[in-house]
């Protein structure tokens, strides 16, 4: 278990950082080496080997027009149709470092831009009819692009008049709001609350198109180059030199702010990570999925960034700690939450591991694989669960739960070393890069720290490190794996960022600083031989889930890299074998089917489901407020249905209660805690399991 292993950097690739790619002044324009740079980065680094062919071309085409224009806005037909001209040509164009394609779009879509701005401030200049009976359909695979300049501005008009309509209806229902509760307000007429959401949504379109108009072409040009590596794996990217200077800042940890990683999804600033000790993960409402659809600072009124691209809007998402930020969302459920949050730096011993007592089961939550790869004598999570363990065993605990719900990963060496914990020397996960044989993580300790009843708890968002660990206690048959979703998130790949001014020498320093390129190098392989890659990990029990029937995951990213599998390794499973998994499955099937909380998470999660196939609105306001109503019905219905157990008994080891004695914000801290433990049924569960398995 003391062993230090990493994950190196194949040879190859270092030797290719070393051959510098050295233009000739003919052809040293920045723009075309670097489109060389990143194509000689992906064939030679790269994990997977792709052809840049016709396939190549025609791929890039597609995901490049719906990163311009994702929802068919923009473009019209005509334009695809001149714009087609290149399908088959792109992989040539890349291949000579050639940016035909890209100029070419790029003119069209900035002229397009101009276009639109000419005629959106005329359509908001009068009001909108909605008493008419017409409707506006989101879905982009059930619309086309508009034929001609014509159709665009119609295009246009309904989506204007959608976003007033947006407002109109939240500014009504905030009104009458207010008169049932006995305000002394103005009431403002109809006519007065249309003209000012006609206001506010040309206020934000002025914005927007203020800012569109400042792009310059390098931000064009860094969509384009992202569509080409992104066509090797969702996790290859090129990161110009801002963007690099985003990433090492966000690397070292020293962003004030709300604490969750976003992403661009068809046209919404979507939450895609809450990082664990964060703001918004102690205020607890804000979810993955949820699409963020206003910031408001404090009292002000708050911005609308529908559309508005993910790197603009986190500067009015971020902030310095202690201020306030509202952000307007939309749930899965489609109804819309207001959520203050104080920003705040993140508290790092909310990642930490820790541990309480559950009806005598010990139970560890490991919000993430922390380590310190700048002070090897600092904190790493296989220390401190291995403390963790050492601690419940002397309050004589009857088995462990080990919770890696929402745990994104981190430091492999850690997960090695805490397999090792729970398990007799043996291998633990294969590493495979482009070339040559599979590198063979294991653990050379023959020492088991804990051999009782073991349940590892997993969801859909347990990636990465949190899969190796699952995917290795399920080969050894040593742990229970407990899960909310059919499968664990399925990213099994490395990656790594490299500088791209290291590939060119100082002599064309003048073209730089040109970025970096964050390649996947390697990915990883059961013991058995199959990859976590995309199947992930899937779980002995599953138990229902809000999400259980939505689509997450890393098959649901563009061009994953595909599952495969190798030679399986030699190794000894666990002597001690688990209970029949059948009959634990069983029984916590009966338990759950008769869980009232259980059966209200499952109905929700339907749904949650249908209401992703609701893509079409209508622009007549009764039918809107009525749709909306009915929504916000049925969500409160499953807002708060998580209640505390009854008769259920935390309490802490010895040493957590020497720690808090005295110490009134860590009492609160570890309160806090237990209520949420107390109200969460899956945890409940996972200590049912391990009675089962005495």
């Amino acid at each position: 278990m003391k062993n230090r292993l990493y994950v190196f950097t194949p040879l190859f690739l270092i030797f290719f950082l070393f051959s510098s790619y050295e233009p000739t002044r003919e052809v040293a324009d920045k723009n075309e080496v670097l489109v060389r740079l990143i194509m000689q980065s992906l064939d030679q680094g790269h994990f997977q080997n792709k052809s840049v062919d016709d396939q190549f071309s025609n791929s890039v085409f597609n995901d490049y027009v719906e990163q311009i224009d994702f929802n068919k806005k923009f473009l019209t037909q005509e334009d695809m149709n001149v714009l087609g001209a290149f399908r088959d040509q792109i992989d040539d164009q890349v291949n000579k470092g050639s940016l035909e394609f890209f100029y070419r779009s790029e003119e069209i879509v900035t002229k397009r831009i101009s276009e639109i701005a000419e005629f959106y401030k005329e359509i908001l200049s009068k009001p909108f009819d909605f008493t008419k009976k017409e409707n506006i359909e989101f879905d982009v695979e059930k619309i086309e692009f508009p034929a001609n300049s014509k159709e665009l501005k119609e295009t246009w008009r309904k989506y204007l008049k959608y976003r007033t309509l947006v407002r109109l209806a939240d500014a009504i229902k905030i009104q009458e709001t207010r008169k049932e509760k006995g305000e002394k307000i103005e009431v403002k007429s109809f006519k007065a609350l249309e003209e000012k959401a006609r206001k506010d949504v040309l206020e934000s379109h002025d914005e927007w198109f203020n800012r569109m108009f400042k792009l310059e072409q390098d931000d064009w040009l860094s969509i384009y180059l992202n569509t080409i590596t992104a066509t090797y794996d969702p996790h290859t990217n090129y990161l110009p030199p801002r963007d690099k200077e985003n990433f090492d800042i966000a690397m070292a940890g020293q962003l004030e702010g709300i604490g969750a990683r976003l992403m661009d999804k068809d046209g919404y600033v979507t939450v895609s990570e809450i990082v664990p000790g964060s703001a918004c993960w102690k205020q607890g409402d804000l979810s993955v999925g949820d699409k963020i659809l206003k910031v408001g600072q404090g009292d002000e009124e708050p911005l609308d960034i529908v559309n508005m691209r993910t790197d603009y809007a986190v500067k009015f998402i971020r902030g310095k700690k202690g201020t306030e930020v509202r952000l307007t969302v939309q749930k899965l459920d489609g109804s819309n939450m207001v959520i203050p949050i104080i920003r705040d730096v993140v508290v790092i011993k909310e990642t930490y591991a820790k541990s309480a007592i559950i009806d005598g089961t010990g139970y560890i939550k490991l919000p993430k694989f922390y380590a310190n790869f700048q002070d090897l004598e600092g904190r790493r999570c296989a220390v401190d669960v291995q403390k963790e363990i050492e601690r419940l065993k002397e309050e004589n605990v009857n088995g462990l739960v080990l919770d890696l719900r929402d745990n994104g990963g981190g430091s492999l060496q850690d997960v090695v070393e805490m397999a090792g914990l729970f398990i007799e020397k043996g291998p633990i996960v294969q590493v495979k890069g482009k070339r040559g044989e599979p590198r063979v993580f294991e653990d050379r300790d023959p020492d088991v720290l804990y051999d009782g009843p073991l349940v590892i708890m997993v969801n859909s968002y347990s990636a990465s490190a949190s899969e190796i660990l699952a995917a290795a206690m399920q080969d050894y048959d040593r742990a229970v794996i407990l899960g909310s979703s059919p499968a664990t998130f399925g990213k099994g790949t490395v990656q790594r960022p490299f500088n791209l001014d290291g590939f060119i020498s100082e002599d064309y320093a003048d073209i730089k600083p040109l970025g970096a390129i964050k390649l996947t190098l390697q990915k990883f392989y059961r013991i058995n031989g199959g990859a976590t890659q995309l199947k992930g990990v899937k779980p002995d029990i599953i138990l229902p889930d809000t999400r259980s029937y939505l689509d997450i995951g890393e098959k649901e990213q563009d061009h994953p890299i595909p599952w495969d599998e190798i030679e399986p390794l030699k190794f000894r499973k666990w002597e001690k074998s688990i209970p029949d998994i059948d009959n634990l499955r069983e029984k916590s099937i009966v338990r759950t089917t008769d869980n009232e909380t259980f059966e209200l998470i499952d109905e929700s999660a339907r749904i949650y489901k249908e209401r992703q196939k609701d893509t079409r609105f209508s622009l007549n306001l009764k039918e809107y407020q009525d749709k909306a109503a009915g929504i916000e019905k049925v969500a409160s219905k499953y807002r708060n249905i998580l209640k505390e157990v009854p008769g259920i008994k935390i309490s802490r080891t010895v040493f957590d209660q020497n720690l808090i004695d005295g110490d009134s914000l860590a009492l609160k801290d570890a309160n806090r805690w237990y209520a949420s433990i107390r109200k969460d049924v899956y945890v409940h569960e996972a200590v049912n399991i391990v009675n089962d398995m005495k």
